[in-house]
């Protein structure tokens, strides 16, 4: 058990952060130096210094999940507990359209900054425009280092929240099954997907596909697919192995990677949110109907005669399947380096990552791994994910992210910020080019 423990907390960190790039600078800046010291304090020493800090602030704290608000409340409820005189408040924002990144930098650069502290995801956008400029620094929490066995020199660059997958899944009904990864991008079908451009971490998943790692998952795929069947993707693999190379693609399989994603950006369906889309294929009508879309939204569905769970199968959990089974991205927590509230900050990114009623707001729902395996623990006791479905939605029984991560289990696509970083000049424009060009 902590050996699963511990491969669940090492391939989140591993896979979501690396060592901080801060420390190539001469001079920590003031939020620097107070995360410095609070990394050497347990959460409720931090608490303290929140009370003493925003007592009777308004705290502004700004995210991609409605759902802070939630353990924001929970948050201050908590601080009251401590000291019943204590009076602040948060007030979360929730921008919409991508637009966090401009709304962190002029809050940034203002003279009198507002947000203190931030839950953002898309790891490539992160890294380019918050982390390489010092925007956005990353506070790691004594408790959060040591349930997940770390020295400071292995503190990853970024904060995981939670990884949420977005699965491959399919409604089966007249006898419909997917056994290979390349089914979905095999000629005449139409993936139901948000697009690479109405939410970002799309287009991450595809430039993740090209990392060896990942690369060589689709190669092996593929050579279990009859040969009928490879002679349909053939052409389109041996051309992207130029492509690879202009790209100055590392994996000796990258080919593989890009063939993938073209196939895939010209034929999916776009839809404008996952929810619509679950709403969608769910349908006694909709058979052979699939997409790739977060798993969680399976919880919301409204069970009737023509709309049931029970006409899904989630790919990769169907015996004889071969390939990825989705993708794997995550929030992240980060304080603002002009943040008003430091301690504050790093006291309620403790509690989020550390507590779990600080936690609760976003793993109360299948699909959402805490990056904290005694956190992790605590939350699957509470929720029993694993079996939320029973017999009855086989679908909903989550097998966990050590499963969903793992090459002989889910082969999930996580999310690396840098990688995408690197890769995504190139990759991003030829990506849209694709699209655009499709027949």
């Amino acid at each position: 058990m902590k050996k699963s423990l511990f491969i669940l907390s090492a391939a989140a960190i591993t896979l979501f952060g690396f060592a901080s790039c801060n420390k190539s600078q001469t001079k920590k800046s003031a939020v620097q130096e107070i995360i410095s010291q609070a990394e050497n304090m347990t959460f409720d020493e931090l608490c303290q210094k929140a009370i003493e800090e925003s007592k009777n602030a308004t705290l502004k704290g700004i995210g991609n999940s409605s759902r802070g608000k939630t353990a924001g409340a929970s948050f201050i409820k908590y601080l009251k507990s401590l000291d019943s005189s204590y009076a602040g408040k948060i007030e979360w924002s929730q921008p919409k359209n991508n637009s966090i990144f401009t709304t962190l930098n002029v809050d940034y650069k203002s003279a009198n900054p507002e947000y203190f502290m931030t839950l953002i995801q898309d790891g490539n956008q992160i890294q380019s425009k918050m982390m390489d400029t010092g925007v956005l620094r990353t506070f790691i929490p004594k408790e959060w280092a040591e349930a997940n066995k770390l020295a400071k020199k292995d503190y990853p660059e970024l904060l995981p929240l939670q990884t949420l997958n977005k699965i491959f899944m399919y409604n089966h009904l007249n006898g419909v099954k997917f056994t290979n990864c390349w089914d979905f991008v095999a000629p005449g079908t139409h993936g139901l997907f948000m697009g690479v451009n109405s939410e970002l971490v799309g287009k991450n998943f595809l430039y993740m596909l090209t990392a060896d790692k990942y690369a060589t998952w689709l190669k092996n795929a593929f050579d279990k697919l009859p040969a009928e069947k490879q002679a349909q993707f053939t052409s389109v693999i041996d051309e992207c192995a130029k492509l690879a190379e202009n790209f100055g693609l590392e994996s000796k399989n990258a080919k593989y990677g890009l063939a993938y994603t073209k196939l895939w950006v010209q034929n999916y369906n776009e839809e404008t949110d996952d929810g619509p889309i679950c709403n969608s294929i769910v349908k006694t009508s909709a058979a052979g109907e699939f997409a790739l879309i977060v798993y969680s939204k399976l919880r919301s569905v409204a069970e009737t005669a023509d709309v049931s769970v029970k006409n899904i199968s989630v790919a990769a959990y169907e015996e004889g399947y071969s390939g990825i089974g989705g993708y794997g991205y995550s929030h992240y927590l980060e304080v603002m380096d002009s943040s008003p509230y430091p301690w504050t900050a790093c006291a309620f990114i403790s509690y989020m990552v550390t507590k779990l009623d600080g936690f609760t707001a976003w793993g109360k729902d299948m699909g959402g791994y805490s990056a904290n395996p005694v956190l992790a623990a605590e939350n699957e006791a509470k929720f029993h994910h694993s079996t939320a479905g029973g017999n009855e939605f086989p679908a909903k029984n989550d097998r966990g992210f050590e499963w969903w991560a793992a090459e002989n289990g889910g082969e999930l696509v996580i999310e690396d910020p840098k990688y995408c970083a690197e890769v995504s000049v190139d990759l991003g424009d030829w990506i849209d080019i694709t699209r655009a060009n499709r027949k």
